[in-house]
């Protein structure tokens, strides 16, 4: 099992979607933002833009899925509009959210939490154990280079995240609210702080 690099980064899970409005499981199938979700998106970009001083943003890497990577894209003009450098979005795909095989499309149910806990894939699915290696990998990638990344990404994935950082992973992270990852110290638990 990859352990998650002890380093900063900035998370944002995309803005919202038709899917997410109506509690159906997106998974792979790559649903756009609706008119919601942009101006979500926008106002992430304002919210960043106010703590840039506190943690500078060095590179914007993204899932390559349309609602992840055109969040990123929405991100990245309102921060050059308030003085940060222009970011290009780096894709990886490793940061795809999971694949929830046959539960895509589908009402969000039972299942997730024994998904969670390891006992449950779904058919055509990707187990959360696989979820989270694939995760950790990514976000590894992503803070190696130097200065901290802006990670734009899904929900599933940052449940797969607070897992590899000892946190309770079942917890809903909010469509396009910035998370800080602060690594607290060898053998000590994360911070993650919520900014709106």
């Amino acid at each position: 099992m990859t352990d998650l690099l002890a380093r900063p980064y900035w998370y944002l899970r995309h803005g919202e979607t038709d899917w997410n409005a109506e509690g159906r499981s997106q998974g792979r199938t790559d649903i756009p933002l609706n008119a919601r979700g942009v101006e979500q998106a926008r106002q992430a970009g304002l919210v960043l833009s106010r703590h840039l001083g506190a943690h500078p943003i060095a590179r914007i890497v993204s899932s390559p899925l349309g609602r992840a990577r055109r969040t990123a894209e929405i991100v990245a003009e309102v921060l050059a509009q308030h003085g940060a450098p222009r970011f290009e979005v780096q894709l990886d795909d490793g940061l795809k959210e999971v694949c929830f095989g046959a539960e895509e499309g589908k009402p969000m149910g039972d299942w997730y939490d024994s998904w969670i806990a390891g006992k449950y894939t779904p058919a055509d699915g990707e187990s959360f154990a696989e979820l989270r290696e694939r995760a950790v990998s990514a976000i590894n990638r992503a803070t190696q280079a130097p200065g901290v990344p802006l990670v734009v990404c899904h929900g599933g994935m940052f449940r797969a995240l607070r897992a590899a950082m000892g946190l309770k992973p079942n917890v809903r992270l909010p469509n396009a609210t910035p998370m800080w990852a602060q690594p607290e110290g060898e053998g000590k638990p994360w911070e993650l702080t919520a900014f709106s």
